[in-house]
């Protein structure tokens, strides 16, 4: 489908960096290669290319999920696309799935679900801030349009919530443990339930409460690590930097039986989460930091290139 005014569109170097622009029949791009006008582009189909004024040649794509994920606005840090790809496999999000979240942030993981349920499934998000909902609501209609399969509520997924049915349970708040009473009642029989966090202290004390709760089984956690290859020439070698630790999943299945809730209180000597773990990195609503007015890298992820993340330096943001 060519290029109109409006559409959403990256242009991209040969070493994959990435330049997010709206276009529009006034507009221009701007880079330190000079410069090039949408006029050149409009009406043009997807994979053309063009130069810049300095003679630098760019591809004209329309943006991949993955693309704008990595460009999005961000107040918080978000859930990198290696991750959510696991998580969408590993928790079978399926279309028309029901999904229940808990923590939307900048609304990272809620494009991945969302592209997967399709608009025959339904996503309900609760989030304790309302800037949060905000931010996640606008990144999301930049690059969806209207979505009315996604209903986002102000609320704490540790308290009692009047949905139930759902299909799937996504957590990424700093103890899910508290919002297993929540998941069991919102989950059906079978239904699996997945957690992000970013230390292994809150994965100890999410899965000792599923294994209490005699509730839930197959309880698995693993991490995903993504290292890119180099190959050039002769030079055949696994690149300098890699994407390492950036959180932990943990997936179990809900059965049917009820939950034994008397066995979910710790006590002080059997939790080491609470200060310890908000210390060490738990991104939990009170302690996510704003990225600064025009810069869309975030904050606490990956350092450098995110080779085959539309990572790059990334020199661009949605505007």
């Amino acid at each position: 489908m060519p290029f109109k005014e409006g559409d959403l569109v990256v242009f991209a170097d040969q070493h994959g960096r990435l330049h997010p622009q709206h276009l529009s029949s006034g507009g221009c791009l701007y880079t330190e290669w000079g410069h090039v006008k949408h006029e050149a582009v409009l009406g043009r189909d997807p994979g053309c290319t063009v130069k810049t004024s300095g003679g630098k040649e760019l591809f004209v794509f329309y943006p991949t999920v993955l693309d704008y994920t990595m460009k999005l606005r961000r107040m918080s840090t978000i859930i990198y696309p290696k991750d959510t790809g696991i998580m969408m496999m590993w928790a079978d999000i399926f279309p028309g799935a029901r999904v229940l979240c808990g923590g939307v942030g900048s609304g990272a993981l809620l494009l991945a679900v969302l592209r997967q349920v399709g608009p025959g499934g339904q996503v309900v998000a609760y989030d304790v801030r309302q800037d949060m909902l905000d931010c996640a609501a606008d990144n999301i209609k930049a690059y969806f349009g209207p979505t009315p399969q996604l209903v986002l509520k102000l609320g704490s997924i540790y308290e009692p919530i009047e949905e139930a049915g759902f299909d799937r349970v996504l957590l990424d708040v700093p103890e899910p443990w508290r919002a297993l009473e929540t998941a069991h009642s919102a989950l059906i029989p079978g239904g699996i339930i997945c957690a992000y966090v970013p230390s292994i202290v809150q994965v100890e004390d999410f899965t000792r409460a599923l294994r209490r709760s005699k509730a839930f089984a197959l309880i698995e956690t693993l991490e995903v690590l993504v290292r890119n290859w180099h190959l050039e020439g002769r030079s055949v070698r696994p690149e300098q930097r890699m994407v390492g630790h950036t959180g932990f999943l943990t997936f179990a299945r809900k059965l049917d039986r009820p939950l034994a809730r008397e066995t979910l209180t710790f006590s002080e000597d059997e939790t080491r989460t609470g200060q310890e773990s908000a210390e060490n990195g738990a991104a939990s609503p009170e302690r996510r930091e704003a990225t600064p007015a025009g810069c869309f890298s975030g904050g606490g992820g990956p350092p450098g290139p995110v080779a085959g993340q539309g990572g790059g330096n990334r020199p661009g943001q949605w505007r």
